[in-house]
């Protein structure tokens, strides 16, 4: 069984659904962060900036696994 990639066209270019997978994992993380500093997201790790990619990282996995 293969999965059928539908590519999304902008102006007559192709763009790869991993471009959009990485958007929309964007989009989320970009929703998610706020929630994430009142939570005190932040003061939990020693580096939040590497915490921060690797919640994007994960976010975009799963999108690519589940698409």
């Amino acid at each position: 069984m293969t999965h059928s990639f539908s590519e999304l066209v902008i102006g007559d270019v192709f763009v790869a659904p991993f471009v959009v997978y990485a958007v929309a994992a964007l989009g989320i993380f970009l929703a998610l962060r706020p929630i994430l500093h009142l939570c005190g997201f932040d003061k939990l790790f020693s580096n939040p900036g590497l915490a921060e990619l690797s919640l994007y990282l994960t976010i975009l996995g799963l999108l690519t696994v589940a698409f």
